[in-house]
């Protein structure tokens, strides 16, 4: 007589199998609103530290404000009344505070317009240099990391890994500096090619002309950015594609008898490319601050510039007001990288 087939193990195992997985997205979940915490957190940190962190740069804003025009004391006095500098400085940090929740940063000194308004006009430029430098400097990176890793020990490997090396180290004001020098004002048989400064020129053209217009501009400051940025992305991927080539399942897809590029391809560069995707979120952060020191060499109008004209001022409330959009798209960006690498790698999100 043939005994009864045992089926409840089975159906115990495809009952699981939902729970677990409702088990994972509920974990997913409260990591998720745990980062967000902590973001929210950061970003409150961050308002309190810019307040008094630009307060111990030295000048007075209402001196600065009126360098030009000889003022008595009395009307320096009125002038720090209206901007409200001669309030008890925890006055200024609660008005500052309840502003900043508002997205009220303010009006600046030397411009006379809202900081927000300013934000506005110079975030387009900053997406256009650092939005491109960055997609440059990922394609760059991950084709040389990934060739670099494939072929460790060739020169290739070498040449590519000491060049990205060098260039990461090197000052990225100057750099700019050489390549303005060299390309845009010429030197000796060098004919000077682009244009020394600016996002466009006086005599800018209108329609589909524009564009190759702005390209001119833009090569400069987007070669001098992808030159020092890109060499992080080539040794990250390099280095995630060397773990990679060691494990089991590489072994196991060159026995099935796949060629080198399809286990390249298929197998190995996918899973070497998580930390890689970590760090462009992460730099993403950084694309609305923009490279302070590369707009301010070619005198790119973003926020980098903004920024940087800000504290010569010093403009108390353009200083804040850009400092807290750059610290939070970088908090937000982090947030955004820690919660994506735990959605992408099972391993990470089964811990």
């Amino acid at each position: 007589m043939t005994a009864p087939l045992d089926t409840e193990p089975a159906a115990a195992t495809a009952a699981a199998g939902p729970a677990m997985e409702r088990s994972a997205h509920r974990g997913v979940l409260r990591y998720a609103l745990t980062k967000l915490g902590g973001a929210l957190l950061s970003i409150g940190m961050v308002i309190v530290a810019t307040f008094f962190l630009f307060r111990l740069i030295p000048g007075d804003p209402a001196v600065a404000y009126t360098r030009d025009v000889p003022l008595s004391p009395d009307q320096l006095d009125l002038l720090r009344r209206q901007m409200g500098l001669d309030k008890p400085l925890m006055q200024q940090f609660l008005d500052f505070v309840l502003r900043t929740l508002r997205l009220d940063f303010g009006t600046s000194y030397e411009y006379r317009r809202p900081v927000l308004d300013l934000i506005g006009e110079r975030l387009g430029p900053t997406l256009v240099l650092v939005g491109t430098g960055l997609v440059i400097s990922v394609s760059l990176g991950l084709w040389q990391g990934t060739r670099a890793a494939w072929k460790h020990g060739s020169r290739f490997d070498r040449m590519s890994t000491g060049v990205s090396l060098v260039l990461w180290s090197v000052p990225t004001f100057w750099l700019g500096l050489l390549l303005l020098m060299v390309f845009a004002a010429g030197i000796g048989p060098i004919p000077g090619i682009f244009p020394t400064r600016g996002m466009e020129g006086v005599d800018a053209p209108d329609g589909l002309a524009y564009i190759p217009h702005v390209a001119m501009h833009l090569a400069l400051p987007c070669l001098t950015l992808v030159a020092v940025v890109y060499a992080q992305y080539l040794l990250v991927m390099r280095s995630s594609l060397l773990d990679e080539i060691g494990q089991d399942y590489v072994t196991t897809a060159r026995a099935k008898g796949l060629r080198d590029d399809q286990v390249r391809r298929r197998h190995a560069v996918p899973n070497a490319l998580l930390p890689t995707i970590t760090l462009v979120f992460i730099n993403i952060g950084f694309v609305v601050g923009g490279a302070v020191s590369v707009e301010t060499v070619y005198s790119w109008p973003g926020l980098g510039l903004l920024f940087y004209e800000a504290i010569k001022g010093p403009d108390f409330a353009v200083m804040q007001g850009t400092f807290i959009v750059v610290c939070t798209a970088v908090i937000i960006m982090n947030t955004l990288a820690d919660v994506a690498y735990r959605v992408l790698d099972p391993r990470v999100r089964s811990a």
